[in-house]
């Protein structure tokens, strides 16, 4: 998390390119969690997080059951949890992993969000714990979301949609890339704000080094956190976005915050499928900061990207054609020319 911005005075360039609510949002969140403590024990890190989420937790909408189960592997048990809509049979399976940097989150703190795209869609949702740095460092947490998916692919026959918000987002991406040539493997994926271990001399990483909420220094802090020795950021299951093949991945949206650093990563990878003859959206929510979701209750901005989020996750697991969402606000003016296409429009170029 970045610095406590509460001082209007400290705001800088940021004081009046985001709105008054997000700006209590994000001073709701320092409160809990500032600038400081990511100095303190890891141990106290995680229970100060996991107290601020339970303040933003939004509650589960009517009719959706959850069940908490373990999945068993040669190394260890992997929690997951499981929402359904009582009453009424999924057309799909959305696999959620959690942010949370690699060190923060657990299958309690992006509770309501999995519960609330489960209400959205219809669909199943099964979320994933995976083991946090720097207690086990890479592959480990990847480890565990692949392991997850092949539990989820083997044990199911709905399509799956891989789903992941920020560092869930590597592991949706990772795990994507990973299974590309399993006979079961995901139908699309949707990566909200992730970070993909892209170009830090890129456009947003630039512009937004010390952006509310998450700055340069918190994406290299969390980088060191869960890097092995000698870890290799070329390594594909570390960074996607150094993968050397972007090809047979499933159709994409990749949703990011315009006031974060990391939102060229999607801009990026959504070039990167697209280049290699792939399907892929990017979506740049504008005067939005990292971790907006958590501000959908009180940020009509965010309210209303959420919504877009859970709309595109429903038409990727439906695989129909159905349009996604399009770019939205000032960007589609500042960026026209890097239109976010449909299904249509991308199978009539394929075919032309």
């Amino acid at each position: 998390m970045g610095g406590d911005l509460s001082d209007p005075s400290s705001r800088g360039k940021y004081a009046a390119r985001l709105e008054p609510e997000l700006w209590d949002y994000i001073d709701r969140v320092n409160s809990w969690y500032p600038q400081e403590i990511v100095a303190a024990p890891i141990a106290e890190q995680r229970a100060v997080y996991n107290q601020m989420c339970v303040a933003f937790h939004q509650g589960r909408p009517e009719g959706v059951t959850t069940s908490d189960g373990l999945i068993a592997t040669t190394a260890h048990p992997i929690p997951v949890r499981r929402y359904r809509l009582a009453n009424k049979a999924a057309a799909a399976i959305v696999l959620y992993y959690h942010g949370g940097g690699f060190v923060l989150g657990d299958l309690d703190s992006h509770d309501d969000i999995c519960a609330e795209i489960c209400a959205g869609t219809g669909f199943e949702v099964v979320s994933a714990d995976y083991r946090l740095a720097p207690e086990h460092l890479h592959p480990a947490s990847f480890d565990d979301a692949l392991a997850v998916f092949e539990w989820v692919a083997a044990t199911g026959a709905l399509p799956i949609v891989l789903c992941g918000e920020s560092a869930g987002g590597n592991l949706a991406a990772a795990v994507a890339q990973a299974t590309r040539q399993y006979a079961r493997r995901a139908v699309g994926q949707m990566l909200i704000y992730p970070g993909l271990g892209g170009d830090e001399t890129g456009r947003s990483y630039v512009e937004h080094a010390e952006a509310p909420l998450l700055t340069l220094a918190d994406i290299d802090f969390y980088r060191r956190i869960r890097s092995a020795p000698g870890q290799s950021a070329d390594d594909p299951t570390f960074s996607p976005l150094r993968d050397r093949d972007f090809s047979g991945l499933p159709p994409t949206v990749i949703v990011t915050a315009e006031c974060d650093p990391l939102s060229s990563d999607g801009e990026a990878y959504r070039d990167r499928i697209l280049a290699a003859g792939g399907r892929a959206w990017w979506r740049e929510e504008p005067r939005l900061v990292h971790s907006f979701l958590r501000a959908r209750p009180t940020v009509p901005r965010a309210a209303e990207a959420f919504q877009r989020i859970i709309t595109d996750i429903g038409a990727l697991g439906a695989g129909d054609g159905a349009l996604i969402s399009p770019q939205v606000g000032e960007m589609a003016g500042q960026r026209g020319a890097r239109r976010i296409a449909t299904f249509k429009d991308l199978i009539a170029s394929k075919s032309a």
